[in-house]
């Protein structure tokens, strides 16, 4: 049986879905501070609580015999983490050290954790290896990477046996679930937004960076294959103990007019666009590697056009016109 916590979450209701399809039983555990109750699969056992709720955790322990947890619990938003770095610390930190804590009391020595390409700050190196130095250039960056670097401890001291998955942008949506975050936190869910007719046109963060059209670069992966990448995970820690890190990216960059562009064709809509000034803790350029995924989890991308992420976020937002 399989912890997640983050279940009502955009990526955390997918990775449900995929493992549920996968034969594995899931504890799908949420506060639902931003999640949504309809996002969580109908065969997972749902728990309402908060990973910082060291009595409620305990309780999932004992209850249920849980082999192994992905924690996706956290929050996300890069813009958010420099007016408010208390909560970021607090809820990507704190709590889930709690979380830590109550699983290896309850003799569960398997954890997935969702990370970030943001640990890279702006690349030292393009494309982006697990070896490219990590020099986080926001408070949302430290908060994984100070995680990452308790996992190492805890593996290191606690035999735990951990992955970090160092995603890259995540997009799209499965056939049944997808992304529904008011205002929208990425890319593609805004642009859905605006194709829409929810906004009347998408901010674009800068022109003026050192890319091929001067808006940012980065590397967009389907949430479809980030679900697959943790099942991969999971079964590569039954044989490979200690703790790891991977890459989850498709070694190519679309530019934020690229993605618009692509979002047009994929519409037929116009998305207007409103330039507007640069935003705190944005690099110019992220384009990751993901050879190491590749080798050793024996993992790749089935959707790596740009398109496909966009065409799957459209049909999914046209059926759920209001989200959930």
């Amino acid at each position: 049986m399989i912890l997640v916590t983050g279940a009502a979450g955009y990526i955390g209701s997918i990775l449900t879905e995929k493992l549920i399809d996968s034969g594995y039983q899931v504890v799908a555990l949420d506060n639902l501070s931003r999640g949504h109750r309809s996002a969580v699969h109908k065969d997972a056992t749902f728990i309402e609580a908060d990973v910082g709720n060291q009595s409620a955790i305990n309780k999932i322990f004992q209850k249920y015999k849980i082999d192994a947890v992905m924690h996706l619990a956290a929050d996300t938003e890069v813009e958010r983490s420099f007016a408010d770095p208390y909560q970021f610390f607090f809820n990507n930190v704190a709590s889930p050290l709690n979380l830590l804590d109550c699983m290896l009391k309850n003799n569960v020595d398997t954890f997935i954790f969702s990370s970030s390409a943001a640990v890279y700050g702006e690349p030292a190196e393009i494309p982006v290896s697990e070896a490219t130095p990590t020099y986080p250039i926001n408070p949302y960056g430290e908060s994984k990477l100070i995680f990452e670097k308790i996992l190492h401890w805890f593996s290191s001291t606690k035999s735990l046996n951990a992955i970090a998955l160092r995603y890259f942008n995540v997009a799209g949506a499965s056939a049944w679930f997808g992304e529904d975050h008011k205002p929208a936190s990425t890319l593609v869910a805004a642009i859905i937004n605006v194709a829409m007719s929810n906004q009347d046109s998408l901010p674009v963060f800068g022109n003026d960076y050192d890319t091929r059209d001067g808006t940012c670069i980065r590397d967009f992966i389907h949430v479809v294959d980030i679900a697959n990448a943790h099942i991969k995970a999971l079964q590569y820690l039954r044989s490979n103990k200690g703790f790891h890190i991977f890459n989850l990216g498709n070694g190519d960059g679309y530019s934020v007019m690229e993605v618009i562009e692509a979002a047009r064709r994929v519409t037929g809509k116009s998305i207007p666009v409103k330039l507007c000034p640069r935003r705190p803790g944005d690099p110019a350029n992220v384009i990751s590697s993901a050879r190491l995924a590749a080798i050793e989890l024996n993992w790749e991308p089935l959707f790596p056009k740009i398109e496909s992420l966009i065409e799957s976020a459209w049909a999914w937002q046209n059926r759920h016109p209001q989200g959930y």
